[in-house]
């Protein structure tokens, strides 16, 4: 199968390329290296540098005919997304609708589409949240990722398109940008690491569903045979909080060190947790790999960086 990847270049989205390309299938790249990384990219996919909102993309598409598409392409800052949702709807939106037009004229099998378990729901009140919880962003990145999933309903009814939907939670592992707005695991691993103090924002209460990439890859795997025209959550259904998180970088880490508190930034939930066993029923996906090893895992790679001299 021939499948392009946008965000390719990316955390998650290199993880996905690896694992397709192990898998057999022939991959395309497109990332316009906004935050992907070259040496992300595996060398066995062809790569176009090149914006999910420029109309050129059409003829990479006329060239590639690809079977599939898994969008992992995204403006993904909530604070950017607060103090320019413009942006973020350009990106996010209309950038999507660049691409589903693609496949529709192309007649492109199947969809993945990488929505956010958190951000759509907005704060939640009744934990682990199904697909069925209220939908009630509070950040303009929620509204974005959730609207574009009403677009994958009309294009299946109107054109044939499947997709596939998945709805991530706060996904960390290896090759996570620890010097962005996201990534607390890479962040704190890489501060540590370093000798630097780390800041929690708030008062470490803040919950999160923190999940392994590598499980999310085998769902992005299943996704591709599985689920048409339906929405999962991903996760583990528990909540961990900022503090426990930290503990568990510090264990990692071998690190005598306390934390330092900052203001709660706008736009971001108190809690988050997600029901992910429609996924475990319709897709025959489970996590596998627990916090503790999986922090282990991503430690061990800061750790390689720092000592080469790599800053991340």
């Amino acid at each position: 199968m021939k499948i392009i990847v946008t965000g390719g270049a990316g955390f998650i989205g290199s993880h996905v390329v690896d694992r397709y390309i192990r898998e057999g299938h022939d991959v395309v790249v497109v990332d316009n290296l906004a935050t992907g990384r070259v040496e992300n990219i595996n060398e066995e996919a062809t790569f176009h540098k090149i914006d999910i909102r420029d109309e050129k993309l059409r003829e990479i598409f006329r060239d590639e005919k690809p079977d599939a598409v898994n969008h992992h392409a995204a403006q993904i800052d909530v604070r950017k997304a607060v103090s320019d949702p413009a942006y973020d709807a350009g990106v996010n939106i209309l950038g999507t609708l660049n691409l589903l037009e693609a496949c529709r004229e192309l007649q492109v099998k199947k969809f993945i589409y990488i929505s956010t378990g958190g951000a759509v729901y907005g704060d939640m009140n009744r934990l682990p949240v199904t697909e069925d919880g209220v939908i009630a962003p509070i950040s303009p990145y929620g509204i974005t990722k959730h609207t574009v999933e009403h677009y994958l309903y009309a294009y299946r009814a109107n054109f044939g398109l499947d997709y596939t939907v998945l709805r991530y939670p706060n996904v960390y592992g290896p090759r996570q940008d620890p010097h962005g707005e996201a990534g607390v695991v890479a962040i704190f691993s890489l501060q540590m690491l370093s000798g630097a103090q780390s800041t929690i924002f708030g008062d470490g209460s803040k919950t999160r569903d923190y999940l392994y990439v590598g499980d999310v890859v085998e769902a992005n795997c299943l996704a591709l045979k599985r689920g048409d025209g339906e929405i999962f959550n991903l996760g583990w259904s528990r909540e961990v909080s900022d503090f426990e998180i930290f503990d568990a970088v510090r264990k990692a880490v071998g690190a005598d060190v306390e934390p330092k508190y900052g203001p709660f930034r706008t736009g971001e939930l108190m809690r988050s947790c997600l029901d992910a066993s429609r996924a475990r029923d319709g897709l025959g996906w489970e996590p596998r790999v627990p916090l503790d090893e999986g922090v282990r895992l991503a430690v061990e790679f800061y750790r390689k960086k720092v000592a080469s001299g790599d800053p991340g």
